[in-house]
């Protein structure tokens, strides 16, 4: 492998220096004095930092390729300044076994971003057989969750927190009562009275938030919770915190910056599970985000083919796509007040510390160490960034195979210039190359 050289780069927003990688590790930072044989890439500026980590990446194969692949995926992952992602196991079949969590680590094997899963929580995640988690376990699965789904049975949940916490392992749960939420397609509020859209109660995210949170406090097992969307749940996970449970929780972008009155003008784009929620719920969310309640920004990038939300709103699948858009949305709402160190922890070192891609972790055959730093022995996992730069969000023009992102035409500041993995270059001036 060539060594590459960033010049002119800025560690965390820091002092401009170059940084030399050999063999995939970073092997010098500082004025570098480049060879012949080295690939020289200009950073003109930008902040470097580790690459980024999501915790929550549909990549919907197998079953779903229409709306997305492991590789489309993994491409718009490299696009957007990510070198992991763990992949969600609703697919079809979902991974709730060694063969299918085989399956799809092999096809991200060669990809431009590194695909770690997720196993599910219980058998077809139908929330009553419990999944062979030993088995997934041995293969480097840590996260396990029938997202999309809550474990509804508060007994299958404690079996399942019992084992996990034999195995060293963590569940991630979607906190959703499916009897309060039954029926709802939008959060259930001011809003959703004036559309005549069913809605879902704050409450029902919050009750199973409640519940999880006793039951870790009965287990003493890790539970992560996914997609934090309420102020209730916000301040619920505080007070876990505080007690000293094992508990952590994520946020994805789109609760950081939407609120319900963008379902307005119908537009199933605009659906999502937990939907979005009131003004107040977004101030929580970011608040949570930067007193170190919420510990990670999680894209729940949730692809899905046009046919699929072309249809009227309360019969459009929940979701919209995440991947390329979250670095700019998370430095506009965040970076003000965090700094450019404290929100990459959010969205690399602590996001890989939960997903256990770290360099402490033991690492499946083929992955390298994830969540940086940025400094001499580390592994070239990196993130170039220009924060100065701005783009326009193009649906025609995202490395999906679906289009539903609900920033079509809207200008975000800040733009991935080039993304590193494993010290190849695998985006450079923000073109895939592979």
């Amino acid at each position: 492998m060539n060594s590459l050289v960033l010049r002119d780069v800025r560690p965390y927003g820091e002092t401009e220096l170059d940084v030399r990688v050999e063999n995939g590790v970073i092997a010098e930072l500082g004025s570098v004095r480049p060879t012949a044989a080295d690939d020289v890439i200009d950073g003109q500026g930008a902040v470097v930092l580790p690459g980024l980590v999501d915790l929550h990446t549909h990549l919907r194969q197998p079953g779903r390729e229409e709306a997305e692949t492991v590789e489309t995926g993994a491409r718009a992952a490299a696009l957007g300044g990510y070198t992991a992602v763990v992949a969600m196991p609703n697919t079809e079949p979902p991974i709730d076994s060694a063969g299918v969590a085989r399956e799809v680590l092999d096809l991200g094997r060669d990809c431009p971003a590194e695909v770690a899963v997720a196993g599910a929580i219980t058998v077809g995640r139908a929330g009553t057989a419990l999944a062979p988690m030993g088995e997934l376990a041995a293969l480097g699965v840590a996260l396990f969750t029938d997202d999309g789904a809550g474990v509804q049975d508060g007994a299958v949940m404690r079996r399942a927190l019992d084992y996990a916490k034999g195995l060293g392992v963590t569940l991630a749960q979607h906190c959703e009562d499916a009897c309060l939420a039954a029926g709802g397609a939008m959060h259930e509020g001011s809003w959703s009275s004036r559309l005549g859209i069913p809605g879902m109660p704050a409450a029902a995210e919050e009750v199973m938030v409640a519940r999880d949170i006793a039951l870790a406090r009965l287990t003493g097992a890790r539970v992560h919770f996914l997609h934090l969307s309420t102020a209730g749940s916000v301040e619920l996970v505080r007070r876990a915190k505080a007690e000293g449970l094992a508990v952590t929780a994520e946020a994805a972008p789109h609760h950081m910056l939407l609120t319900h009155a963008a379902v307005a003008g119908y537009d199933p784009v605009f659906k999502v599970n937990p939907p979005l929620r009131t003004d107040e719920d977004v101030a929580a969310v970011v608040a949570g985000l930067c007193n170190g309640t919420i510990d990670a920004v999680a894209t729940d990038h949730a692809p899905h083919a046009p046919e699929a939300k072309d249809v009227p709103f309360d019969q459009a699948p929940p979701g919209m796509l995440g991947l390329q858009t979250a670095l700019p949305i998370a430095w506009e709402v965040l970076a003000a007040t965090l700094g450019p160190g404290r929100l990459f922890a959010l969205m690399s070192a602590q996001p890989a510390a939960i997903a256990r891609l770290t360099v402490t972790d033991p690492r499946p055959a083929g992955h390298s160490a994830q969540g940086g730093p940025v400094e001499v022995g580390a592994t070239a996992n990196l993130c170039v960034f220009d924060p100065t730069a701005t783009t326009t969000v193009e649906p025609g023009r995202l490395a999906s195979r679906s289009r539903n992102t609900p920033y079509a035409g809207r200008t975000f500041t800040g733009v991935v210039r080039h993304t590193v993995l494993r010290g190849e270059p695998v985006v450079i001036d923000a073109s895939a190359q592979r």
